[in-house]
């Protein structure tokens, strides 16, 4: 809220500024406010939404496409039509037509279109600075009601816990960030330069060529808010590294086949799109972003709009032969290429507090299979002593048997006029059901029936 009332303020006061030195301040503030706008979206979305802020981070991200898209569109419907409009944009872009231009005629037609031209620029200032303090009313109410909400993020916040690595992981997302950025804005910036000087396109044809791109840009974003809902940011950064890099090779290498310098911008700029609001998603999976990381992430990013631009215009103009734009663009392709593999290894690699967890976790298992082996081990004990007692009466039904069979077979044997006869009857009773040995009262019967038994 703060950062948009920022900018209402130097929208309001620029119109009316004479001395570049407060024009020079002004735009200063409401770049200052813009970045503090990108950074505090950023986290209040990361604090709002947690770990399901993957679609509302792409929506954020396609709102600025969406209005890069669509401000140059509007500022050409507000001001365009008149022919000193278009006789300044000729010059601008066309030192020929400047030539060809009598100074008498311009100079006789610049002060009635000067004072239409002032007008319009005083209402755009005052009707988008307008717009933007209504959204800074609404954020300030939407901030009074929200001290539950903000002490649950914070608190939220503040269970979640850092990487291993977290710094380091930081720092190399603000390279990645540094060059993923300054590729996007210098491709967007040179494009339409290249395409005339290099594709030896007409003027049209080379707007055309640009718009293709950020259009591309502003439809990939709008499609990421839904691709963000079924696969993971790390899945969407692997296919826009991919198509970048296959993208980017085709703009280096094949560029003067005018098919593939038009399918190559278009791929180029939708392979742009969803890699920054991607790469907020996917670290915040494995550490916790505040409001630090978050002005790293932007930091890197503007420096990458400031610098990489910069210098390749620099070499450009050095080099007037040699299609700078196209291989910077491979260049930084390949270096986002090799750093989120870097990025991904070192975001998973465990806490000590993990490892911790891992090996307790592991010792309880362990402990539970072994006391799962030692309770099977004394049901296969028990089993065991059963079969073994079972057993055990098996041989003695058989030793019973035999031992009757025995008996049975040897019977034969005694004469049945003998008197055994009368006393083996008896002692089978006695051998078999435990009952008392009865004789017929003779002593050497009874001891030869002993004797037998015995040598039996």
């Amino acid at each position: 809220a703060l950062s948009m009332l920022g900018t209402t303020a130097g929208l309001y006061v620029i119109p009316w500024c004479k001395e570049s030195l407060l024009l020079t301040t002004l735009m200063s503030v409401i770049g200052g406010s813009m970045g503090i706008l990108d950074t505090g979206a950023n986290v209040l979305i990361l604090n709002t939404w947690g770990s399901e802020s993957g679609p509302h981070l792409q929506a954020l991200h396609f709102s600025f496409a969406a209005g890069a898209f669509l401000a140059p569109i509007l500022a050409k419907m507000a001001l365009g039509g008149s022919e000193s409009e278009e006789l300044a944009g000729t010059e601008k872009t066309n030192q020929s037509v400047l030539k060809s231009v009598p100074t008498a005629s311009a100079a006789s037609t610049t002060p009635a279109p000067k004072d239409h031209h002032d007008g319009d620029f005083l209402w755009s200032y005052i009707i988008i600075g307008t717009y933007i303090l209504f959204v800074s009313i609404f954020l300030f109410a939407l901030y009074s009601k929200s001290s539950s909400a903000k002490d649950k993020s914070k608190g939220s916040a503040q269970k979640g816990k850092l990487a291993k690595y977290h710094w380091p992981l930081v720092g190399l997302l603000f390279v990645f960030f540094l060059f993923y950025v300054g590729a996007e804005v210098t491709y967007g910036s040179y494009v339409f330069t290249y395409a005339t000087i290099f594709a030896e396109m007409t003027e049209s044809e080379a707007a055309a060529l640009n718009s293709v791109f950020w259009g591309a840009f502003a439809v990939c974003r709008g499609a990421a808010i839904f691709g963000a809902a079924f696969l993971s940011p790390a899945t969407m950064i692997v296919i826009s590294l991919v198509c970048s890099a296959a993208s980017s090779s085709a703009l280096a290498f094949f560029a003067h086949y005018r098919a593939l310098l038009w399918a190559g911008t278009a791929v180029y700029g939708a392979s742009m799109a969803a890699v920054f609001p991607s790469g907020i998603s996917w670290i915040e999976q494995y550490t916790v972003i505040e409001g630090k990381s978050a002005s790293l992430f932007v930091v890197g990013g503007a420096l990458g709009e400031m610098c990489i631009p910069a210098v390749v215009g620099y070499l450009q103009g050095t080099f007037h032969h040699i299609p700078v734009l196209t291989y910077a663009v491979l260049v930084t392709s390949i270096m986002t290429v090799l750093l989120f593999p870097v990025m991904h290894k070192l975001a998973n690699i465990p806490q000590e507090n993990d490892l911790k967890e891992v090996s307790d976790s592991e010792t309880r298992k362990a402990l539970l299979t072994n006391s799962r082996l030692t309770e099977e081990e004394e049901e296969e004990e028990e089993e065991e002593d059963v079969k073994e007692w079972n057993d055990a009466d098996f041989e003695v039904v058989e030793m019973n048997d035999k031992l009757k069979n025995s008996v049975t077979d040897s019977s034969p044997r005694i004469p049945r006029d003998s008197p055994a006869e009368v006393s083996l009857q008896p002692h089978l009773d006695n051998v078999l059901g435990d009952s008392p040995v009865v004789t017929d009262g003779s002593p050497g019967r009874q001891n030869g029936i002993v004797d037998w038994e015995k040598s039996e």
